[in-house]
This record gives structure tokens, C-alpha cells and sequence, in this order.
């Protein structure tokens, strides 16, 4: 898995090895306290796989630049402030091992960082005239937040349709990956009908990205490192459930969505529902989808001509549905 990674990473390694330290710039401020908690979230950060889109998609038609490397700052100020506010929401006090934020500075903190975090983003673009950047960046933080209350509302009343459900994981997963590919082209000024292609790979590749991590919910051998069977106790409807259900007969229709809204901490009745969805087919339909999503990103890119950086996307695209975590 690392050498994956590290495969990935080949053509861009210099550019990622500076990105750490612009990025780090870019969040700096005269606020001690801020400047605490930013030295804390680069410290544990992550992967870094929406940097890397970024480069990798800029390399695509031309040279990493500074515009490059302010777009991929502002993709992840927006990723690192969504996580942010994504722990105080869901009052999660561990991320990849770390304590969050909320758990360290209390939830008002916490926000207020998100905050900061989410206007970095937009200033980095303004103050540098970036303004068809500062476009791609605006939508985005408005389709993620469409996408969170979307699910919200819907879970509510759990009658999520496949097309809802698709909807929801475009704007919560998969903008931010389109953004990031439509961000790495126009760093190099690519002209619309390229920068809408890549948008479009980026959007295919976030969709297969979020059902990919749907499925682990239904894995055993899960080493995602959240519990088998969560999504079903916070009662989050995804594709392996909401086909399973839409073809089942009422009676079972009927059982397991009360075992959903009513049941969802038993574990009997969890693992029961669990292994109705598999026995039903519904992981092999969600896996269907999910590489019909990664093909018709993979078409996207094969209209490029072969070069280092379209190699790693490709080796990226296998990784994000091939991935055990």
C-alpha cells in the first residue's frame, strides 16, 4: 500500500515535498492560539491525496507553477476546515489516532478554526487575483454543505432513492475531488472544455472514492478502523442498503427498515440486516457501479497522451477502489 502510494507520488515528489511547507504558510496567522492548533493539524496530517490530484492534473498538460501550488493550499485549507467541523458535528475526539481539535481546544475553538480555515482559502485567491479559481473553490464549499444537510434531511425520514443517494455523494465526496482536477488544469490555463473534462474524472473518481469506503461498513476484515455495521447504527443509507431494499419483498422491506430506525443498536438484529444485504446481492451491486464510475473516469484520461503523470492517475484510480483503508 505505501509503495502504491509512493508510486503515485513519483512524478510530483519535489512539488509535494515544498507543498508541505506553503501549505503550512498559508494557514499561518498573528494569533498565537491559531498558530498552535495549525502547527497541530499539519503535524497529523494525512495521505495528502487531493494535493497530489492537483499536481498530478496540472502535469497533465504542462508545469507545476506558484498558481498551482496556491490552488492545491486552497483544496486543502477547505478539506482540513470540513474535517474540522466534521469531528464538532459528529462529536468524534479521535481522527486517524490523533485527538481532534474539539477534543483538545472544546468545540467553540474547534469551529472558529474551521472557520479561519474555510476564509484562508477564499483570501489566498483573492489576494493573488485568482479569480476562476476562487469560482472552482466557491462551488465546492457550497455543494459540500448542500450535500451534509441533504443526507441530514433525508436520513431523517431514511427514504433515500439511488439517484438522492448519488446526489449526496457528489456534493459531499466527490466535488472536492473535482475541484481538485479542475484546479490542477486551469493552474496551467487550460481552456474550459479541458477543465470541465477533468472536473468530470474527478467527479467519477469521488463517486467510486465514496462507495468504495461504503462497502467497508460491510467487511469483516474491515481495517478502515470504524466499527462493522456503523453506518447502519447512525442510520446512514448507502447504495449496498438502498438496492438491497428497493428489491426486496414488503415484508422484509417492512423488518429491516424498522431494524434501521428502531433496532440499529442491536447487534443481532445489525449483523442480521448485514447479512441480508450480501445474501441479497447488494455489495456486488454497489461494487458494480463504483467500477462503472472508475471506468468512465479512466475514459477521461485515456483521451490524454500516455506521459508519467497520466500514469499515476491511472495507478491512483486502481488504488481508490483497490484500497483496504
Amino acid at each position: 500500500m505505501a509503495n502504491t502510494v509512493e508510486e503515485i507520488k513519483r512524478p510530483i515528489n519535489e512539488e509535494m515535498k515544498l507543498f508541505e511547507q506553503k501549505f503550512y504558510e498559508s494557514m499561518q496567522s498573528k494569533v498565537p492560539l491559531l498558530d498552535k492548533v495549525t502547527r497541530f493539524i499539519v503535524t497529523t496530517k494525512g495521505k495528502q491525496m487531493r494535493p497530489m490530484f492537483v499536481f498530478l492534473c496540472a502535469k497533465l498538460i504542462g508545469d507545476v507553477n506558484e498558481k498551482t501550488y496556491r490552488g492545491a493550499s486552497m483544496i486543502e485549507l477547505i478539506h482540513t476546515a470540513t474535517l474540522v467541523h466534521d469531528d464538532v458535528v459528529d462529536e468524534s475526539f479521535k481522527r486517524r489516532n490523533f485527538f481532534s481539535i474539539n477534543a483538545l481546544w472544546k468545540n467553540k475553538i474547534a469551529v472558529l478554526v474551521g472557520d479561519y480555515l474555510l476564509s484562508k482559502s477564499v483570501l489566498l485567491s483573492t489576494d493573488h487575483k485568482d479569480y476562476d479559481l476562487l469560482g472552482v473553490i466557491s462551488r465546492t464549499i457550497r455543494e459540500m454543505s448542500e450535500g451534509e444537510l441533504l443526507q441530514l434531511e433525508k436520513a431523517r425520514k431514511l427514504d433515500i432513492t439511488e439517484d438522492v443517494y448519488y446526489e449526496i455523494i457528489r456534493q459531499k465526496t466527490a466535488t472536492l475531488i473535482a475541484a481538485c482536477c479542475e484546479i490542477g488544469v486551469l493552474s496551467n490555463n487550460a481552456e474550459e472544455s479541458i477543465a470541465k473534462k477533468m472536473m468530470d474524472f474527478g467527479t467519477y473518481t469521488g463517486m467510486a472514492f465514496q462507495i468504495k469506503d461504503d462497502l467497508f461498513d460491510y467487511l469483516s476484515s474491515n481495517v478502515i478502523g470504524k466499527p462493522v455495521g456503523i453506518d447502519i447504527k447512525e442510520q446512514k443509507m448507502t447504495l449496498p442498503l438502498i438496492h438491497t431494499l428497493k428489491i426486496a419483498d414488503e415484508k422484509d422491506r417492512k423488518y429491516y427498515l424498522n431494524t434501521i430506525k428502531r433496532y440499529n443498536n442491536d447487534q443481532k438484529r445489525v449483523k442480521e440486516l448485514i447479512n441480508f444485504v450480501k445474501s441479497s446481492g447488494g455489495l456486488d451491486y454497489a461494487v458494480t457501479v463504483m467500477k462503472d464510475f472508475q471506468q468512465k473516469a479512466k475514459d477521461i484520461l485515456n483521451t490524454f497522451p500516455d506521459s508519467e503523470p497520466k500514469r499515476s492517475l491511472l495507478i491512483m484510480l486502481d488504488y481508490v477502489i483497490e484500497r483496504k483503508f
